[in-house]
């Protein structure tokens, strides 16, 4: 529970806004339920060793989280100085889908890396074949011209999330198979610091960079910190697991496997219908409102330095009192009432949009609307977080996990691609006081759940 709530304060500050913070949450919180199996392949009982260890767990956690702003809000305020249309902005949504589908390709990578590379290690030997590629396409989309060709900027993003997402599945399995359980806490929590490290760089860092150097400077540097990877990987020792791992099954075998009979698992259930359309809907209304805060801010007339430091200490701090707060909600009330008493207060929060709207540019609305969505939202990650945990079957933690994590993020995913086009057509007032009742219906899933399919979790007296 402690690594789930470290994890949901997830990317709140880490720079990015309510839209990468969504992307964050589901990213971390992902990584935090994977299943503690792997064997002690490599001793790490000496101090030295294990502390060399945990800051390569450090690194990596930084080369995997400075990419997702690269295709999240840094991108999309790149995009709206460029004077990209609301429409399209919104769609760049879709380029996270990368993030929720790899769970596709993932198979692939428990395969022999192709060529000269196997000798590296399966596990380094994929990493080496990615990272590069990885930088490239940073260095591509740093050098883009969002203004003249949009469509090569954000195919450039695209192919971003996408490496960056099998990044995040070859780290995964390399700390997986490098860690024994009782150190995967501790590996985990240097990742985390290093991921938030990396995204406050990428996001609020990157934001006031380019009011000194530029756009196409600030995301070079990026650029230049990605390309870090491969040297971090060098460094790393591949875990002796990876060689004896058995051959893995056909596609179709691996399939049913790992996706089928989980997914069965579940949908067999009492309620399982209701619980999923809960699960798909509890973030629509953050995610209509996160896709389009970077043009929001744009329009009224708020420069990169107040967005960075509004994004920056600002937003970091609301969210680990949030996160605190609505972990001690958690214990309190129990898990279903924490959810729905939370997810009410960060629909409130939302009004604080509106009132922006009207502010006319004020930079103390500003900071007090990024601070009370923070919070709001921090708290409701906590309880989310554990909801999503307490549904997944010992049997199948990892997968169903992985699963409902992808299916918290859809509404971000597809729907709040679409939010661009609904506030190109009635306006930025008229569109936050839209988003804010986009949460209602999962709101009223929740009473349902909690009279018909209650969680199992009970509050601490």
């Amino acid at each position: 529970m402690h690594a789930e709530l470290v994890d949901a304060s997830r990317a709140r500050a880490a720079g990015s806004l309510r839209c990468d913070r969504l992307a964050e949450s589901a990213r971390l919180a992902e990584v935090s339920a994977m299943p503690d199996t792997a064997s002690a392949a490599i001793s790490v009982g000496d101090a030295r060793a294990a502390r060399s260890l945990l800051w390569l767990m450090g690194a990596y956690g930084f080369v995997a989280g400075l990419p997702l702003p690269l295709s999240g809000f840094t991108f999309r305020l790149w995009l709206s100085e460029g004077g990209v249309s609301l429409a399209a902005i919104g769609l760049t949504a879709n380029i996270g889908l990368a993030y929720s589908l790899k769970f596709l390709w993932a198979p692939m990578l428990d395969q022999p890396p192709p060529g000269p590379l196997a000798g590296f290690g399966r596990r380094r030997g994929w990493l080496l074949a990615i990272q590069p590629c990885l930088a490239c396409a940073c260095v591509l989309l740093a050098i883009s011209q969002p203004a003249a060709a949009p469509l090569a900027a954000i195919s450039a993003a695209a192919l971003v999330a996408f490496l960056s997402a099998t990044q995040d599945i070859a780290i995964d399995a390399w700390r997986i198979e490098t860690f024994p359980p009782r150190q995967q806490g501790m590996a985990m929590a240097a990742y985390v610091w290093g991921y938030r490290t990396a995204l406050l760089l990428s996001g609020a860092g990157a934001i006031k960079a380019a009011d000194i150097v530029g756009w196409h400077g600030a995301l070079l540097g990026v650029a230049a910190m990605v390309g870090v990877g491969p040297l971090i990987t060098l460094m790393a020792p591949e875990p002796l697991s990876g060689a004896a791992v058995r051959l893995v099954q056909g596609f179709l075998q691996r399939l049913s496997a790992s996706v089928v009979a989980p997914l069965r698992e579940f949908l067999t259930r009492p309620g399982a219908p209701t619980i999923l359309a809960f699960v798909a809907l509890f973030k629509l209304g953050e995610a209509m409102a996160g896709v389009m805060t970077a043009p929001f801010y744009h329009d009224l007339g708020f420069d990169r330095a107040s967005i960075a430091v509004a994004n920056g200490p600002y937003s970091l701090g609301a969210t680990f009192v949030g996160t605190a707060l609505g972990g001690w909600l958690v214990a309190r009330l129990g898990v279903g009432r924490a959810l729905l008493g939370t997810g009410i207060i960060q629909t409130l929060a939302m009004a604080m949009y509106v009132l922006l709207a009207y502010s006319a540019g004020e930079r103390h609305v500003l900071f007090l609307t990024v601070v009370a969505e923070a919070f709001a939202e921090g708290m409701a990650d906590a309880a989310f977080i554990t909801y999503l945990s307490g549904l997944c079957s010992v049997a199948y933690t990892a997968t169903q996990y992985a699963l409902l994590s992808s299916l918290a993020a859809v509404a971000l995913r597809t729907v709040g691609g679409l939010s661009g086009f609904l506030a190109q057509a009635v306006g930025w007032k008229a569109f936050y006081s839209i988003t804010m009742f986009a949460a209602v219906p999962a709101m009223v899933i929740m009473l349902r759940i909690l009279r018909r399919y209650p969680p199992a979790e009970r509050p601490v007296r």
